[in-house]
């Protein structure tokens, strides 16, 4: 396959991948760097955050969310790169020491964001992780948090069925993805298995095509597995990169791929990068917060 990295930027922990349709334009984050970034056209541009930054979203209001290790801010994007104007939304997660990690929008706009324990230093270096402290919660457009689940590892992987009532959400520590029901009251049912550890590294981000089959970033698997609905591999996609951490559906027909990734040990010349190729079937498009 014929991989194009799509800027000259190389992230320290690339992820959270936004493609956002009416705009014609990829949101990801540096979160490692502190950084929220946005490509149009062949502008990159920059916003430097003062904290961690784990996801970059757009907003139906014209303005951007951006969840940072004290809360869920707005950032206005008329803003300054080098001072970002931001305002606080929510705080989501009361536990010390945590920090958000996956965060994606379902089909109402809502965000739901899962948390951890804080893995990174101030220098970017990892750091240990020593317990399972982390939560998934939904914020509403009016900023409202409903906490969802306790007691999580590394959340990842955030997508939803076509018809809405079943998540498919990982817990890297597991090394597992999960389904859950959606009940009718909003919350979630208990997780059942749907697809367990694979030897092509750990689950990490995820996109769902029009299939309605799943594309997981493989940390440390340097590919991606596109998984069918019952959770068995269709595909193994090899990446050019060790350390892919989530993908996205774009383009004006959605046929284009992309994926952030991480630095990595083995240095190689795309970790870091965002890479793109074009697919052969659409993915689902992704949802602006409705607030």
């Amino acid at each position: 396959m014929a991989w194009t990295a799509v800027t000259q930027h190389r992230a320290r922990l690339g992820e959270g991948p936004f493609w956002d349709g009416p705009r014609q334009a990829l949101y990801w984050v540096d979160i490692a760097g502190k950084q929220a970034l946005r490509l149009m056209g062949d502008t990159v541009e920059s916003w430097q955050m003062p904290e961690h930054v784990s996801a970059f979203i757009p907003c139906v209001s014209g303005d951007a969310l951006v969840t940072l290790s004290s809360g869920v801010y707005r950032l206005d994007l008329k803003s300054a790169g080098h001072a970002p104007r931001l305002s606080l939304l929510c705080q989501v997660d009361p536990q010390p020491g945590n920090r958000p990690n996956e965060a994606r929008c379902d089909a109402q706009g809502q965000l739901w964001i899962g948390t951890m324990q804080n893995n990174i230093g101030e220098q970017g270096q990892e750091l240990p992780i020593g317990r399972r402290s982390g939560g998934l919660f939904r914020v509403g457009a009016d900023g409202q948090v409903t906490p969802l689940l306790n007691g999580l590892g590394i959340p990842n992987t955030l997508v939803w069925s076509a018809d809405g009532d079943t998540l498919y959400f990982a817990d890297s520590l597991d090394a597992t993805i999960y389904q859950y029901a959606l009940m009718t009251d909003g919350y979630l049912s208990a997780p059942e298995v749907w697809r367990g550890p694979h030897p092509r590294g750990g689950p990490d981000g995820s996109a769902m095509d029009v299939q309605g089959y799943v594309w997981n970033a493989r940390w440390d698997g340097s590919c991606l597995l596109r998984l069918a609905p019952d959770g068995q591999v269709d595909r193994v996609i090899e990446l050019p990169v060790s350390r892919p951490t989530s993908c996205v559906f774009g383009g004006d027909d959605l046929r284009t791929l992309y994926i952030t990734s991480a630095a990595s040990p083995a240095n190689g010349p795309l970790d870091g990068a965002v890479l793109s190729i074009r697919v052969d079937l659409p993915g689902t498009p992704c949802t602006r917060f409705a607030g």
